[in-house]
């Protein structure tokens, strides 16, 4: 597959291999995520994509190849300092902190926050109020923005599985992300919610947030996606526009079954 300059890309790995035992989860695997778009990454049950975003993430080390964000090579960061970057990600199963409100788990996602000093909760806590005030402002128009501000002072874990992922993925907003790694939003979701979730997505996007999606639910890929990348047995099979993608026919026989 032809590579071009990392600098044109958000997001560029290039190489990627990632083995468990005897078996080649991701084998010399690249992707391209352009500033400003909505990318799309699919394939069939094993075919590597979510060892592939714990790669990018660096929730896992790969054995070969490089991941460059932003113009840096960022494979050797653990994932905190990723995210520190600008490059967070959410999960297929949505974590949220069942036991805190949903504005506690909107304010705990906050980065670097002052009040995480000792020395500053000491002897400055105007400041560490000040930032809390903001963060509590911002919390809340996030969640206003989700529909979920009348649930703030609920406890996440009494969320319904949609509600939860409207919840990761605003938790993820608190951290002024430039890239988000989506793994399947609609998973689990009814259709009322699934609507919700893209028309943000797409807000977001149109307000200068770069997504990378994984996604089965390929309504939801054709309709968000400028670009799809398809994974196969855990390596590069197809990239091209969702139209491209839909009649292509190596991935009609290993996505589709046709």
């Amino acid at each position: 597959m032809e590579q071009t300059n990392n600098s044109e890309f958000l997001l560029s790995a290039t190489g990627l291999s990632k083995s468990f035992g005897g078996l080649k989860a991701v084998d010399n695997v690249s992707i391209e995520v352009p500033p400003g778009s909505i990318t799309g990454l699919i394939g069939p049950n094993g075919a590597g994509k979510t060892t592939l975003f714990n790669l990018l993430s660096n929730f896992l080390q790969p054995d070969q190849g490089r991941v460059i964000f932003n113009n840096r090579p960022i494979s050797q960061l653990p994932p905190h300092k990723t995210a520190e970057q600008g490059l967070v990600r959410t999960f297929q199963v949505a974590r949220v902190l069942s036991k805190m409100s949903v504005l506690e788990n909107m304010i705990f996602a906050a980065q670097r926050q002052r009040g995480e000093n000792f020395w500053i909760s000491l002897f400055q806590p105007h400041i560490v109020q000040r930032e809390e005030s903001r963060l509590r402002r911002q919390a809340l128009e996030i969640l206003d923005s989700v529909g979920l501000a009348e649930k703030a002072e609920d406890y996440a874990g009494a969320l319904s599985g949609g509600q939860r992922k409207l919840l990761e993925i605003a938790r993820v907003l608190m951290t002024n992300p430039k890239l988000i790694l989506l793994d399947e939003p609609a998973a689990g979701v009814n259709p009322t919610l699934i609507n919700q979730i893209s028309e943000h997505i797409s807000r977001w996007n149109r307000e200068g947030l770069t997504f990378l999606i994984i996604e089965h639910n390929m309504d939801v890929v054709m309709s968000l996606c400028d670009r799809v990348w398809v994974l196969a047995d855990g390596a590069n099979l197809a990239a091209g526009t969702p139209q491209e993608i839909q009649t292509n026919e190596q991935v009609l026989e290993a996505y589709l079954g046709q």
